[in-house]
């Protein structure tokens, strides 16, 4: 297979995820949204599929899950949209202008993880600011790190073991 069309099956793959996940985890309320199951196949998109890729999926996947299941709220799902959109591209960037080295893998991960927070807060203060809902400084904290705790942790942990092993796959199949 080409190595576009195997992006863009891979990419659809990741979408499907990113819209399926979140039932998984939905069933436990009380921590299902803290576990960031949306963020995952975006995550992963991005490193595997690159960045223009991680990008589409990353702003479509929170925006067609809202049309489709009314979750999350549609404004909420805006805010995703963005901050998805800058995961998926920025882990794909910098995956791809960093040298092949695990420790990159996390620094990617990370970097990505960090701006794609700072997007969803200033897409928050606009979105909540434009239908009169607050949103401050604290609700940025909690909302993007304090609650996110236990995502984040799954993310950090996850994400670089099956981005390691799909890379010890592609050698195997290139060799």
């Amino acid at each position: 297979m080409k190595s576009s069309s195997k992006e863009l099956v891979l990419s659809g793959l990741f979408l499907a995820l990113g819209l399926l996940l979140p039932f998984i985890t939905g069933q436990i309320p009380s921590i299902g949204n803290k576990l960031l199951p949306m963020h995952i196949p975006i995550l992963l998109c991005g490193f595997i599929c690159g960045k223009r890729y991680g990008l589409i999926v990353g702003f479509i996947t929170p925006l067609l899950r809202s049309l489709i299941l009314t979750m999350p709220p549609l404004f909420i799902a805006v805010t995703m949209a963005f901050e998805l959109a800058a995961y998926g591209f920025v882990a794909g960037l910098m995956y791809n202008l960093l040298p092949r080295k695990n420790v990159n893998i996390y620094l990617s991960l990370i970097v990505s993880m960090v701006i794609g927070r700072i997007v969803w807060g200033i897409a928050s203060s606009i979105v909540f600011g434009s239908i009169g809902m607050e949103f401050n400084w604290e609700l940025f904290v909690a909302g993007g790190f304090i609650n996110a705790i236990p995502g984040i942790i799954i993310q950090i942990i996850l994400i670089p073991i099956l981005v390691m092993a799909i890379n010890r796959e592609r050698m195997v199949e290139n060799a």
